[in-house]
Formats: C-alpha cells, structure tokens, sequence
C-alpha cells in the first residue's frame, strides 16, 4: 500500500510540474518586474479560457499532493 502511495505521490508531483510550466506568463514585460507590477493592481481581470482551466489543475494536483503525502505519512506510521 506504501508502494502505491508513494508511486502516486511521484507521479502527482511530475504533473505539477508539468501544469505550473504549461501556465501562461502574466508578467509582460521587465519594467513591471522593476515596479513591482503597480499598474496591473487595479487592472487585474478574471482568469478566462485556458488560464482558468490550468489554475483549476493546479489547484487539484496540489491538494492531491497533499493528501498521498499525508496517506504516506500515516502508512508508514503504522
């Protein structure tokens, strides 16, 4: 059972991985980077279309990390 926790915990952190380099760049150019993105504050827009589908991804696979390592911890406690 450990055996299977810990294969699905690589291959969960790989996917992470995967969706976190798949991820549109929000920083367009290096003057923001300079200022520290002041003048996207206000002109912050809902995530739409591809973006909102790999934020959703993300946010899955990240919760799913946590939840084979806990499986783990508890597993191996045990």
């Amino acid at each position: 059972m450990e055996n299977l926790f810990l294969n699905l915990l690589l291959i969960d952190s790989i996917l992470i991985v995967i969706a976190v380099m798949m991820q549109p760049s929000k920083q367009q150019d290096a003057l923001s980077a300079l200022s520290g993105g002041a003048g996207d504050l206000f002109g912050k827009q809902k995530a739409r279309g591809f973006e909102a589908f790999m934020q959703k991804v993300t946010v899955v696979l990240g919760i799913l990390f946590f939840v084979f390592a806990l499986a783990l911890v508890y597993l191996s406690s045990h």
